[in-house]
């Protein structure tokens, strides 16, 4: 653990200066705060580990969850059908939860994924302790994605459509996102606001 802490020290300090409109850290265009070390579990519900350097994918997108958010199972098959889609396109998925309930931890993400063994939760899925990773991508609630592009500039942040209900889905912000940046252009829409549930920082 404490190497992973260690890891996690060059998140905060190279955090933007400048924040959003919605978020209070990060804005489009600013060079995404590196990670590494976040113990997680891979979709086969092995133990695996992230770091933004190893992912060579042209896209990343980044997912702040948590298990007991109603919010985040509202759009888990979205988010599924989402990573199905895109796997082949160059384009990787992580999620990543920062919450300190006994829910949302390691332990509780590998039996969620076992859980979900039908192929239901199908990207690394990874706990941070520390929650320096959320407080350096300014993730406020869950769910909240940031897509980054190829460089690991931040090219969306925010929701992942207009609506927590699937069936009343007219935006599709981070699919917008990542087709424009695969297409080498930027997002109509950059940034939106993150709604879900507030993520209980410690002091």
């Amino acid at each position: 653990m404490r190497k992973v802490l260690l890891s996690m020290v060059a998140v905060a300090l190279s955090a933007p200066a400048f924040a959003g409109e919605f978020n209070k850290v990060l804005s489009p265009g600013d060079k995404a705060p590196d990670f590494s070390g976040i113990p997680a579990v891979a979709p086969n519900g092995e133990q695996a580990s992230l770091t933004l350097s190893d992912i060579k994918d042209d896209v990343v997108v980044v997912v702040f969850l948590a298990n007991h958010c109603p919010a985040v199972v509202a759009v888990e098959d979205r988010l599924n059908e989402f990573t199905s889609e895109y796997k082949d396109k160059g384009v990787r998925v992580v999620g990543v939860c920062v919450d300190s309930r006994e829910g949302d931890k390691l332990p509780a993400i590998k039996k969620r994924i076992g859980d979900k063994n039908d192929g239901k939760i199908n990207y690394v899925y990874g706990h941070d302790e520390s929650q320096t990773i959320g407080k350096a991508y300014g993730a406020v609630a869950t769910p909240t994605f940031v897509v980054l592009d190829k460089d690991r500039k931040v090219a969306y942040l925010g929701a992942f459509d207009d609506n927590g209900k699937e069936e009343k889905v007219t935006k599709h912000y981070v699919k917008d996102a990542v087709d424009a940046v695969l297409a080498g252009k930027a997002p109509a829409v950059a940034e939106t606001r993150a709604q879900g549930c507030g993520i209980p920082y410690n002091k």
